[in-house]
């Protein structure tokens, strides 16, 4: 990582924002259990006793902490350095799952979990130094280049025709849609809250930026895509199966979050060869490994299963195929109780 300061303080923050946020998931899951007990209404069929419990509300703050976090990160560490480290909160979630929650962690999940951290140690030993920034002016510059205004025209037109083609034929049916529009919008979000971020960060240190109007344009557009990018995200999660949303949107926003980042603030200038494919090899690492956690997090252990450990739900190919498991067979429906599966939807 180099004698950065600012990339260590980045890498600092993005280590604690993946706590919180893995650690949120588990606490808001025992406020919902709490709660579904108290009452007998599960959050999943309409109920909403868990705005009571304030276990729940306690996940909601350390959930706020993390993303707070993951925002001022940014503004010390390139994306390239913070993006891929979001995937040690699935870790740390699964960790703490096993251990609170009795959600036993498939061998193959071990393995994927030990990939994430070994992905991410590459990454951050061959991370790119952060260029100094003065001024909010100087990342107006680099969001004006022609080439990162090429990039942005060609997210636009191309969520535009997800947007109005492609959803209203088969939003419903294919699960790169939705996905395809979140990751998108969220490429442009983390390019506005790493400009935002950095001017409120100059501004703290007595360089006010707040008096010049691309700041506000900024946030205007960290407002507009996170809306959007949320929007879809929820759709694409009440569309189909949890575990075929998180890993393919994490791949997709995670890649054109990097290529948008690398295009924009040019982080890969002066790296050498070898440092710039050693952060791709890790990024391909942590991205195998969020996979693998993903696709064997519902495998079960029960007796009859344990020779095998056949899955619970059906494969991630064939969810891919028929959207939210529609074609699952009666004895796969029998190994996960409808009450089980919103349970585990709450958690992610």
């Amino acid at each position: 990582m180099g004698s950065s300061e600012d990339n260590l303080k980045g890498f600092i923050l993005a280590l604690l924002s993946s706590g919180f946020i893995g650690a949120s998931f588990i606490i808001k899951k025992k406020g919902l259990r709490r709660a579904a007990a108290a009452t007998g209404v599960r959050a999943g069929v309409g109920g909403h006793s868990y705005l009571l419990e304030p276990l729940w509300w306690a996940g909601m703050i350390t959930m706020i902490v993390g993303e707070v976090a993951n925002f001022v990160a940014y503004a010390f560490a390139p994306a390239v350095l913070v993006t891929p480290l979001g995937a040690l909160s699935i870790i740390v979630s699964a960790v703490l799952a096993h251990f609170i929650l009795k959600e036993r962690l498939h061998k193959l999940g071990i393995l994927g979990c030990v990939m994430c951290i070994c992905g991410s140690i590459i990454i951050v030993t061959h991370a790119p130094q952060e260029h100094p920034i003065t001024s909010v002016l100087e990342i107006w510059n680099m969001a004006t280049q022609t080439a990162f205004l090429l990039y942005v025209a060609s997210v636009i037109v191309l969520v535009f025709i997800l947007v109005f083609h492609f959803a209203p034929q088969c939003g419903h049916t294919n699960v790169l849609v939705f996905t395809g529009i979140c990751s998108l919008m969220g490429s442009l979000s983390v390019m506005s809250v790493k400009a935002l971020g950095t001017s409120l960060k100059l501004t703290f240190e007595g360089n006010n930026q707040l008096i010049y109007p691309e700041t506000w344009f900024f946030m205007l557009v960290v407002i507009t895509c996170v809306v959007t990018q949320m929007n879809y995200l929820n759709k694409a999660l009440d569309t189909f199966n949890t575990a075929v949303v998180s890993p393919i949107y994490y791949v997709m926003f995670t890649t054109l979050t990097i290529l948008a980042s690398v295009i924009m603030f040019k982080d890969w200038d002066g790296q050498s060869g070898g440092n710039i494919v050693s952060e791709i090899c890790g990024f391909i690492v942590v991205l195998s490994g969020t996979i693998l956690l993903h696709v064997t997090k519902d495998f079960e252990k029960s007796p009859s299963f344990r020779g095998n450990y056949a899955p619970a739900s059906p494969t991630l190919s064939t969810q891919l195929r028929t959207g939210n498991g529609e074609l699952l067979s009666h004895d796969e429906e029998d190994a996960t109780s409808p009450e089980e599966m919103r349970v585990r939807q709450e958690l992610y």
